[in-house]
């Protein structure tokens, strides 16, 4: 399970947010989206060192919405031996590839037709 209060790290918010300036979508919604990408992409988190210093710390039920229990699920599947920090940071990671092709798009449609 994650921890009820989670963030990302600061370069990761920073792309959300711009993102956000372009599109209209929060940083929340963004985040879904770039969790689920990364994950259908079959990159694995495999333990990170860098720390998750971002401002924005939010309880697990606004950056996850509707999908807590498949986010839970799928992190609980595919990471079985992490424990709640880690799979926090597994999630993270995730965030972070997934938003790496999201980050550009400059209007709702161009990012529309990207996933």
């Amino acid at each position: 399970m994650l921890p009820n209060r989670m963030q990302l790290r600061q370069q990761t918010e920073e792309q959300l947010k711009r993102l956000k300036s372009f599109t209209g979508i929060t940083p929340n919604v963004a985040a879904r989206i770039a969790f689920f990408r990364s994950i259908e992409s079959g990159l694995r988190y495999t333990g990170d060192q860098r720390k998750l210093d971002g401002n924005l710390v939010l309880d697990k039920i606004t950056w996850l919405g509707d999908t807590v229990q498949v986010t839970e699920l799928l992190l609980q599947l595919t990471y079985p031996d992490l424990d709640q920090k880690e799979m926090m940071k597994a999630w993270a990671f995730h965030v972070e590839d997934g938003i790496a092709a999201l980050r550009n798009h400059k209007n709702l449609h161009d990012f529309s037709q990207a996933i």
